[in-house]
């Protein structure tokens, strides 16, 4: 068990963990007041679609148990309403057997694809019922998911004779398992395609992209490269990809034919938007991702693959003279040298990265952001994913915004607490600078003061010790550093000190500013 300071962060622990493994923590939440703390994790998880056993508990139901005051005010009629659009399943069982029974469905349907968070709430009184004996436990192991959907064989024969016959096919690797087989069989049906293949910053590594038929960069908005491979293909192979639609929108005038393979729709109920634009298609194919990905590669006679290799990290900007100030461009090849020769599992990148940072070559290398697009969920899913990854050989490391980390801070001392090691770098630009830009642009349209537009948005006078912050937590603080010299040599002190056990937090001092293609993936987006 795992004591956590805030249940946003408990949540977003378990979120981080699921990332890795893709299997599930389960959540105790304190009550109503506690399920209101924990509801922004869970509406990331649910829209990053990873499993979370979420376990409540509301004050007597009966109010004649109810104690004066507290009692009162820790019970409502119907507790789940509060978050039942954006989890999977909730129940309220009213006896310990059937609590039992509640939770093994909750841990069956979290665990199906398409997988999301569940929820179990337990009445107190519930909770404290003396029993004469304890309740006799069912066999586990008869309580599983169900196989995985199959892809109907009219479809499949369908898919692979489009993709056969193309000139131009692009494959969309989206939200796809990190089983290392499914990597290694999609690199090899797309060089048996001769397809393009795009990714996605928001959804963690899918393909390498170092590899000869990657195209434009991971990104959260497509770049003028990606657009152009969607406008020349004649067959789009989407696997889940995030915002199908938006992203042809985005592209221009696409004539592709365009097979999807996704369950995702079962998920989507009317009250969230997270389902995204509603696209166009010429085959569906209901099953998870990479189902559908061999049963093609199958019927086109692909063979296995070559399984990845987990590899040091693989900077594509060059390192940065060692005087340069830092900016989101040279944090990041600042960090690349600082973790030269390094295995790493990167957990987390800011709004602001640059996708072709450095490369992704294994199902491991990058996660991907958490879902819900808000602020808040770093700290939680880096240690989530630290504690997933720890004795693996690999590094657990997290590029974090200043605004992420301050929202969030109290959950490193769960992770010095349990000697969780990573090293986590604050990008702080010492501002929540996504307003910028947008009342920048709101400023240009109304003609008032551009000048203006840090007001309500820059965090400073004072600066805020994030070294110190951390430290106070029971971690290893470093910084600030402002120079590209000065975060090599602090990325490197905290490697030490992460082989140690620690956990390390880097204060990185950075300009404000985004890479170019954000800015312009922005406006285009608008």
């Amino acid at each position: 068990m795992l004591l956590c300071l805030h249940e946003e962060h408990a949540v977003a622990i378990a979120h981080g963990y699921a990332k890795v493994t893709g299997e599930p923590l389960a959540v105790i939440l304190h009550s109503n007041v506690g399920l209101m703390h924990g509801t922004m994790a869970i509406f990331n998880a649910w829209c990053d679609r990873v499993p979370v056993l979420i376990y409540g508990a509301t004050g007597p139901v009966d109010a004649a148990m109810r104690r004066p005051w507290i009692d009162w005010l820790h019970t409502c009629r119907d507790q789940a309403s509060m978050i039942r659009h954006y989890v999977k399943w909730d129940d309220q069982p009213a006896s310990m057997e059937a609590a039992l029974e509640s939770m093994l469905r909750a841990d069956v349907i979290a665990r199906s694809e398409p997988m999301g968070p569940t929820y179990v709430n337990f009445d107190v009184s519930i909770q404290e019922k003396r029993h004469e004996a304890a309740p006799a436990l069912p066999d586990f192991s008869r309580y599983q998911p169900p196989l995985p959907a199959e892809p109907a064989a009219e479809g499949v024969a369908r898919a692979a004779e489009l993709l056969k016959g193309a000139k131009a096919p692009v494959v969309l690797a989206g939200r796809v398992s990190r089983d290392p087989a499914d990597w290694a069989r999609r690199v090899a049906l797309v060089e048996a395609l001769g397809a393009r293949v795009l990714t996605d910053i928001r959804i963690g590594a899918s393909f390498p992209t170092d590899h000869p038929q990657h195209r434009g960069k991971p990104a959260f908005f497509i770049d003028d490269a990606a657009g152009e491979v969607l406008r020349e293909a004649d067959v789009i192979l989407s696997l889940d990809w995030l915002d199908l639609a938006g992203t042809l929108k985005l592209a221009g005038e696409v004539t592709a034919k365009v097979i999807q393979a996704s369950q995702d729709y079962q998920l989507h109920n009317g009250w969230g938007m997270e389902h995204q634009a509603l696209p166009a298609l010429d085959l569906h194919l209901a099953c998870a991702p990479d189902r559908a990905m061999h049963a093609i590669a199958d019927a086109l006679e692909v063979g296995a693959g070559a399984a990845p290799e987990a590899l040091p990290v693989k900077p594509a900007l060059e390192a940065p003279a060692p005087e340069t100030p830092l900016d989101i461009m040279t944090l990041a090849g600042a960090l690349g040298e600082g973790l030269d020769g390094v295995c790493a599992s990167i957990v987390r990148l800011p709004l602001g990265w640059a996708g072709e940072a450095w490369h992704f070559r294994h199902p491991l290398d990058f996660l991907g952001s958490d879902g819900g697009a808000g602020i808040g969920s770093g700290p939680g899913m880096l240690i989530g994913a630290a504690l997933a990854l720890k004795d693996s050989g690999r590094m657990p490391v997290a590029v974090l915004g200043d605004g992420d980390f301050m929202m969030a801070a109290s959950a490193f001392w769960t992770a010095a607490h349990y000697g969780t090691p990573f090293l986590a770098v604050v990008s702080n630009n010492r501002s929540f600078y996504n307003d910028e830009v947008h009342q920048e642009r709101v400023a240009v349209a109304r003609n008032r003061p551009v000048e203006n537009k840090w007001i309500g948005q820059r965090i400073g006078d004072p600066d805020i010790d994030i070294a110190g912050v951390a430290r106070a937590q029971g971690c290893e603080g470093i910084g600030p550093v402002e120079t590209a010299g000065e975060l090599v040599e602090a990325v490197k002190k905290g490697l030490e000190m992460v082989r140690e056990g620690k956990s390390v937090v880097i204060d990185a001092r950075v300009r404000p500013g985004y890479n170019p293609n954000m800015v312009a993936g922005l406006t285009r987006s608008d």
